[in-house]
C-alpha cells in the first residue's frame, strides 16, 4: 500500500522555523574580477585561499548535474557523506523521541550518528543472502520512525538490494528512505537518483571517495527533492566544503573518461581476484559483489587476518558484524597489490 508522504510532518518543528545563516558570499553573489571585496573581513592579500569558498558550491554542482542528470537545486554537498547523513538526522529526527530503521549488517556510521543525535534505532537483520526482509522491516515501523537507511550496494556484503524490494519500502514507509549509493559506480544497477521525481520521500547519497578516488578531500553528495534540499541547506554550516576540496573535485569531475577507465580496471581485477580466491581451500564462500571489494568467508577470520598482517597486507575483519561470522573484506587494489594478496593467501594455504 502506497502511503501519502507529507514532508511538513517529518521535518523537526525548530528546523521548519529556522532561517539559514546568511554569509557575506550569500548576500552578494555577482562577483567579477574587477570588484573590490571588503564585505567578509577576509585577508586582502591573494594566496589562492584567502577568500571564503562558494557556500553553495555551484561550479561543482553544475559538473555533477551534467554527469548525474540531476538539477543543481536537487543537490547538496557535504564534508564527506558523514556530514550529509548527520544533517539528515538533525533535520528530521527529534532527539529522545524519534527512531530510525537500520538493516544490519550495514554501514556503521548510521548507528553512530543515531547515538550522537540521541535517536533510537530499530533493527531488522538482512536475510542470509543479504537481502531486505521487506515485511519484517515494515512491521517494526511506528509513528516515530522518521528515517530508513538502505545501503545498496551494501557494505560490508557488497551486493545490491532487489530494486523491487527497495521500491516497496519507499512506497510503504511514511518517512524518508535514504539510499546510500557510495559504491553505485561499480554496479550495473541504475542509480535511484533517476527516480527522485517519483518519490518525494527519497534521498540518495553518493561520494567521491570510492570510484572517483578522492577519499582525502572529503566530499559527500546528497540528491533529493528541491524541498528536502532547501531544508538541509538551512542547517548546513555556511562554508562546509572548503575551497581546496572544491578545486580538486572540479579537476576530477572533468576527467570523467579517466575515472571510467579506472572503474573498468577495478571491475576486471575484481573478477580476476575472485577466480584466484576460489582455489584457496580455507576460503569457504565468496559473496557476490557490486562494489570495489569482496566479502569472503574463511575458516578462522581472526587467525587469517593476523597472518595477512604479518605478511604486510591489511584487510578488514568483519567477523563481529551480524551474519558475518568468520568473514574478511578485501578491497580491490592495483594489479600488483592484488598479486601480493593472492601470493600471500597461497602461501598460507600451503603452510
Amino acid at each position: 500500500m502506497k502511503v501519502e508522504f507529507d514532508l511538513n510532518k517529518i521535518v523537526r518543528s525548530n528546523v521548519a522555523k529556522l532561517k539559514a545563516y546568511s554569509s557575506a558570499r550569500d548576500e552578494f553573489e555577482e562577483a567579477t574580477a574587477n570588484m573590490v571585496f571588503l564585505d567578509a573581513n577576509e585577508n586582502p592579500f591573494q594566496n589562492g585561499v584567502n577568500r571564503y569558498p562558494d557556500p553553495k558550491q555551484q561550479s561543482v554542482k553544475q559538473l555533477l548535474s551534467k554527469i548525474k542528470d540531476v538539477p543543481t537545486n536537487q543537490i547538496l554537498l557535504g564534508n564527506g557523506s558523514d556530514e550529509v547523513l548527520d544533517l539528515i538526522f538533525r533535520a528530521f529526527c527529534e532527539p529522545k523521541q524519534d527512531n530510525v530503521v537500520l538493516l544490519p549488517p550495514t554501514y556503521g556510521m548510521y548507528g553512530v550518528l543515531a547515538g550522537l543525535n540521541d535517536v533510537t534505532t530499530k533493527e531488522v537483520l538482512l536475510s542470509d543472502k543479504f537481502d531486505i526482509r521487506v515485511q519484517e522491516t515494515l512491521d517494526i515501523v511506528d509513528d516515530n520512525s522518521k528515517l530508513l537507511f538502505l545501503c545498496s550496494p551494501n557494505n560490508p556484503s557488497g551486493n545490491s538490494f532487489s530494486s523491487v524490494k527497495i521500491e516497496r519500502i519507499i512506497k510503504s514507509f511514511n518517512g524518508i528512505v535514504v539510499v546510500d549509493e557510495a559504491y553505485i559506480d561499480f554496479s550495473s544497477d541504475e542509480s535511484w537518483s533517476k527516480r527522485l521525481n517519483d518519490f518525494p520521500n527519497l534521498i540518495v547519497t553518493q561520494t567521491l571517495s570510492k570510484a572517483y578516488g578522492m577519499a582525502g578531500i572529503r566530499l559527500g553528495i546528497c540528491y533529493a527533492s528541491p524541498e528536502i534540499i532547501e531544508i538541509l541547506n538551512r542547517i548546513k554550516p555556511p562554508y562546509n566544503v572548503n575551497e581546496l576540496t572544491q578545486q580538486k573535485a572540479k579537476e576530477r569531475l572533468m576527467k570523467f573518461d579517466e575515472v571510467q577507465t579506472e572503474i573498468r580496471s577495478i571491475l576486471a581485477e575484481r573478477i580476476r581476484l575472485e577466480k584466484q580466491l576460489e582455489a584457496i581451500s580455507f576460503i569457504t564462500k565468496i559473496f557476490t559483489s557490486d562494489a570495489n571489494f569482496l566479502l569472503v568467508k574463511v575458516d578462522n577470520a581472526n587467525e587469517r587476518y593476523n597472518e595477512l598482517i604479518a605478511k604486510g597486507i591489511v584487510i578488514r575483519n568483519r567477523t563481529t558484524q551480524p551474519l558475518c561470522e568468520n568473514t574478511l573484506r578485501l578491497t580491490i587494489g592495483t594489479r600488483t597489490e592484488n598479486n601480493k594478496l593472492i601470493e600471500a593467501l597461497k602461501e598460507l594455504d600451503n603452510d
